[in-house]
């Protein structure tokens, strides 16, 4: 499948920002089963690329004048395998193990320890039993946009009821931790549809004995498949998340995101 894929971040200030340093994470991975096409990035300052620990794609922007709103549009095609966009590269940036480390967003309490235990020890890592798990936290978790922020935690999710994309995603690999199984977060763009989930999207990686690892869509109950554009993957939200940065000055901020995806041949 062939995506058509427009994202533009627009931040403003209150009062004008001395400096600002970002870390862009917003060109689509280099994947056996993806592929980008004339992408493009647009933004204020000087920005380089470079590639990070986790073979992620990125762009450290500087701007280093006073300035009180900043513009990021990228824009491209990605080309996705029909057949195996569940099925992402191995990726040897880093060690598998590096995956089961616990992190501030993935650590478990005992209610989340109690979740991975009844779905997970009593067959170990299976494809029906990853689904069971995925299942339950559709039951326990309803996807309720701005019932959550970029802070939540698998804990607070489970605990709350509630939450997004990226709080599925820390609470499924927070069970798949409490296992040894080794899972990573993956943040992306979905051609949703009819869906009511968000153009941005975040998912899980679980690596499989003797199948690798294997890409599931949480919050929608599935396997990924050619709608899904891979972005950026790490440890958690804060090791892919798009845009993170820091600023010297500026007062309040106030951020838009504007996302389309499309297929088709054309942009």
């Amino acid at each position: 499948m062939l995506l058509n894929i427009q994202h533009e971040t627009i931040y403003k200030y209150s009062h004008p920002v001395d400096y600002t340093i970002q870390h862009l994470r917003l060109t689509p991975r280099l994947e056996s089963q993806q592929r980008a096409l004339n992408w493009k990035i647009t933004a204020p300052g000087r920005y380089q690329r470079h590639m990070d620990a986790y073979g992620n794609i990125g762009h450290i922007l500087v701007l280093d004048s006073p300035h009180d709103e900043i513009r990021i549009f990228v824009s491209g095609q990605v080309s996705v395998d029909e057949q195996n966009a569940h099925r992402p590269s191995d990726g040897d940036e880093v060690p598998i193990l590096a995956y089961l480390q616990e992190t501030r967003l993935t650590e478990a309490d005992e209610a989340v320890r109690d979740l991975a235990r009844r779905h997970l020890e009593p067959y170990g890592a299976r494809i029906d039993t990853l689904f069971k798990l995925i299942g339950t936290i559709q039951d326990k978790v309803e996807y309720l946009p701005g019932s959550s922020d970029v802070q939540s935690t698998a804990i607070q999710t489970l605990a709350r009821g509630s939450g997004v994309c990226q709080d599925h995603a820390h609470l499924f690999i927070a069970c798949c931790r409490v296992m040894n199984l080794p899972a990573r977060y993956v943040s992306g763009y979905i051609h949703a549809g009819g869906s009511q989930n968000a153009a941005s999207h975040a998912w899980a990686d679980v690596w499989v004995e003797n199948m690798g690892w294997i890409s599931f869509d949480i919050t929608n109950n599935r396997f990924t498949g050619p709608e899904h554009c891979r972005l950026a993957i790490g440890r958690d939200y804060l090791d892919a998340c798009p845009v993170r940065g820091v600023r010297r000055g500026g007062g309040d901020e106030a951020m838009a995101v504007n996302v389309l995806v499309s297929h088709g041949a054309q942009q």
